[in-house]
């Protein structure tokens, strides 16, 4: 089964186009992600949403943000302006997930008092928690 998972920063914002038989939207754009060691460079890579995650890409991504993507990975063959072939990776999106977000503006209601212009608040975005529970239980009702 192909399945990935990236955390990936946008560099260029999605661009999209049509199929020609029925219309339907194929958003591309191309991300970065770090590599495993830190003396790895950063990888490229382009991605691809289909239908309603193209309409997601073009309206909720900007370039400069952070995602997690989740998708397939393949390789494509393209040919260079040099004549030779080249392999490629394409990520096919599945799913599209903001890392952090921005707080919306907290308006001052009356039960609660207005903020000091001069002390203005930061709200930092909580890290991601992932869920570390292991697949299959430590324990289980089978006596053997």
């Amino acid at each position: 089964m192909n399945h990935c998972v990236l955390e990936v920063e946008v560099m260029e914002a999605p661009t999209v186009r049509y199929t020609q038989d029925n219309q339907t939207p194929i958003a591309e754009m191309a991300v970065r992600f770090d590599g495993l060691r830190p003396d790895d460079p950063p990888g490229n890579l382009k991605v691809v949403g289909w239908g309603n995650l193209a309409q997601d890409l073009q309206n909720r991504v900007q370039v400069g943000q952070k995602l997690v993507v989740e998708g397939r990975l393949r390789m494509n063959t393209v040919a260079r302006q040099d004549g030779l072939k080249e392999k490629r990776a394409e990520f096919t999106l599945s799913r599209l997930h903001s890392v952090g977000s921005a707080a919306a503006p907290s308006t001052p209601t009356a039960q609660q008092p207005p903020q000091k212009a001069s002390t203005p608040a930061k709200a930092e975005p909580e890290p991601a928690s992932w869920n570390a529970a292991p697949l299959v239980p430590d324990t289980d009702d089978i006596p053997f």
